[in-house]
């Protein structure tokens, strides 16, 4: 199946090539990321070594990676042990078993940045055989540190103290078991991280209590540790695609830690969620609102993939990094924070020391051009932008247009477009300012009414000067 799928793909790069006489711009969101890394994996298994990077330079102009989970998403959890309803009108135990029905749900789980599995790659051309396992093995640093990395463990479930007790009990059983626990003490309480998690530890943990452990060791094990391409539970280092755009949301109230307990009904409803640990812009709150222990990060993830997870790709970015925040709406230039050169370390966030006015969101931009030559990365943090509406975001889709806009112009002035200001583009970002009865944003729109235009806002128009304006990006 994904031998078919990546085929298509690679045809329709090498068609738009011949087509367009150009490279093509990758766009992914989500779990959308991980696919196109197994894709260049498997594509880097398909191509001889000497012609992948080149093959890459051709067919690949920009890849834009929005909202990834690039060490998974802890609500992953959540949906595979009691369910997670997205909002549709279904119980939990029914998305319990829909999401255990689908195999690309372990591909999304979380895992720990200090483990790693053996090159596929290296073992393909070395006359290794492709279908071998993978061996997972973790750094030392692994052991040394709290909770994989992750602001908090990411489970800590009660294992009944009854042995024997069945994930589907008969209700009997659970009289008995009920009876049992009171007499002998509360049950056992454990904590897994998510190096336990990715490597299957949890599961094998409860598998004498939940009846579906089993089957998800399986696949587990089978489809993604055993991968003979790629063990996708691992860390991504940065692909060798020229410009490479990581962008996500931050300060959203994000899931990091959950509380599960036996809920004493059958499968698939054997599991309820007694707490849920949130990381919310650099503290962790449980969810009655109490401080909780762990060790937070800088600011809080996208409201579903943790900060730990999206900021991963900060470690694509070399060892000197220009830092620029910006707010994210029209302006003029007179609230830029910029600094330039700042050390980044591999392994370790970067936290600009730039000051935030607490009703202006804000984008930050870390941008990297002269670590590796003829390459760009950028990092895009976007404040309060959720994750499954970022793609809709129309300052995401306006940076995005503008960074292409000057990428097409060779005589550009500098690697990255400017941030010195920013008006609208379209018709649709004028609008009319009631306070001082004209249109907002004088220097680039104006009041000229259409026919059909039923208030005053679809009157204010882009002035036909401002096509000129556009220069001022290059």
């Amino acid at each position: 199946m994904f031998q078919i799928l990546f085929l298509f793909c690679r045809l329709t790069f090498e068609t738009a090539l011949k087509l367009h006489g150009g490279p093509s711009i990758v766009y992914a969101h989500s779990m959308g990321n991980q696919v196109f890394r197994y894709f260049l994996e498997w594509l880097k298994l398909e191509i001889a070594p000497k012609h992948y990077t080149q093959w890459l330079d051709q067919h690949i102009h920009a890849y834009f990676a929005v909202g990834a989970p690039l060490l998974g998403s802890v609500q992953t959890v959540k949906a595979t042990l009691s369910g997670d309803t997205y909002g549709l009108p279904i119980s939990e135990g029914t998305a319990r078993l829909l999401i255990n029905s689908f195999a690309s749900t372990l591909w999304m789980l979380p895992f720990s940045k200090y483990c790693r599995a053996d090159n596929a790659y290296s073992k393909h051309f070395s006359g290794g055989s492709r279908h071998g396992y993978n061996k997972y093995h973790c750094e030392d640093q692994e052991f040394r540190s709290n909770f994989s990395g992750f602001p908090t463990n990411i489970i800590n479930i009660e294992i009944p103290s009854t042995h024997g007790f069945n994930a589907y009990p008969s209700v009997a059983e659970v009289t008995e078991a009920n009876l049992s626990n009171a007499e002998c003490g509360l049950p056992t309480q454990l904590s897994f991280s998510a190096r336990e998690i990715a490597d299957g530890t949890f599961f094998k943990a409860i598998e004498d209590y939940d009846l579906d452990s089993k089957r998800v060791l399986y696949q587990l094990q089978k489809s993604y540790h055993n991968d003979p391409i790629l063990n996708p539970l691992t860390p991504w280092d940065r692909p060798p695609i020229k410009n490479i755009f990581c962008i996500y949301g931050i300060d959203m109230k994000t899931e990091v830690g959950y509380y599960f307990a036996p809920s004493g009904k059958p499968y698939p409803d054997n599991w309820i969620i007694t707490d849920v640990i949130f990381e919310v812009e650099g503290s962790l709150f449980s969810r009655s609102g109490d401080l909780a222990d762990g060790s937070p990060g800088a600011t809080s993830g996208d409201g579903t993939v943790p900060y730990h997870s999206l900021s991963w790709c900060k470690n694509w970015l070399g060892s000197q990094v220009n830092v620029t925040r910006a707010p994210q709406s029209e302006h003029d230039g007179s609230d830029i924070q910029v600094e330039f050169n700042v050390e980044h370390h591999q392994g370790e966030d970067i936290v600009p020391s730039m000051t935030r006015s607490p009703r202006v969101k804000y984008i930050t931009y870390y941008e990297d051009s002269e670590s590796i030559t003829g390459k760009r990365t950028a990092v895009w943090e976007i404040d309060k932008a959720n994750h499954r509406n970022i793609v809709r975001s129309p300052v995401l889709m306006r940076e995005v247009w503008l960074q292409m806009w000057h990428d097409i112009h060779s005589d550009a002035q500098s690697n990255f477009v400017t941030k010195a200001k920013r008006g609208p583009l379209r018709n649709e970002d004028c609008y009319w300012d009631y306070g001082k009865a004209r249109c907002a944003l004088a220097e680039y729109c104006e009041y000229r009414y259409l026919f059909g235009d039923v208030h005053l806002g679809q009157s204010c128009r882009l002035k036909n000067s401002s096509v000129d304006l556009l220069l001022h990006y290059l």
